[in-house]
């Protein structure tokens, strides 16, 4: 999920900025040390979106940068549990595929990308025995997050889309257009039902 968070801290601003106006100067450092930063608690940052507030500099003997206490907006993305993805996949494998959700990638484990006996084929894509569904890199789709895991530098995402309204974009179309034709049919299956009850009715009053 997408959060505007406002944070504060010590930005250290190295001596390759100092002919810039000092706000400025913090802004390019800031976009510099969250170009690809990763917190636990913050998220995954997308980009530092404002300066807040400049405190007084301070330098630090031995060290040639200044440090500014700084407030600052940024944009992140903080992966949670359940939270439904929307996601291009960008790799398949013999075990699963990749998907990736633009901040992230997330890893969907072969046995969740379909409900079907799901196999690897010699095209690079992953095969539905039944469905003959077939999910290949540049594939859209919508998963959800149901695995995370903070060992290393940046988390683990596991994801399925074997529920309801999940998969590739296209097979959920299938399944909408299919489960609005089981609709119509039932209804009008009912609409018979009900005309002959009508009729059996008006029948056994005439006798």
């Amino acid at each position: 999920m997408f959060y505007l968070t406002e944070v504060e801290d010590y930005v250290r601003v190295e001596p390759k900025l100092f002919g810039l106006p000092t706000v400025e100067a913090v802004d390019q450092q800031l976009r510099e040390i969250y170009a690809d930063y990763y917190d636990e608690e913050l998220g995954k940052v997308v980009a530092v979106m404002e300066v807040l507030n400049v405190g007084e500099g301070v330098i630090i003997p031995g060290d040639g940068a200044a440090y500014y206490n700084s407030a600052f907006r940024v944009l992140v993305w903080k992966p949670e549990l359940q939270e439904v993805v929307f996601g291009e996949i960008a790799e398949i494998a013999n075990f699963g595929a990749f998907i990736d959700m633009g901040v992230m990638r997330g890893m969907i484990h072969i046995g969740q990308t379909m409900d079907d006996y799901v196999s690897f084929s010699k095209s690079n894509s992953l095969l539905g025995k039944n469905s003959k569904r077939a999910l290949k890199s540049g594939d859209l789709c919508l998963a959800r997050l149901v695995a995370l895991s903070h060992k290393g530098d940046e988390p683990k995402i596991g994801l399925t889309m074997r529920q309801p309204g999940l998969g590739k974009l296209e097979w959920i179309k299938e399944d909408e257009m299919k489960k609005d034709r089981e609709e119509k049919r039932l209804a009008k299956a009912e609409e018979k039902a009900e005309k002959g009850k009508t009729a059996k009715g008006k029948t056994e009053k005439r006798k």
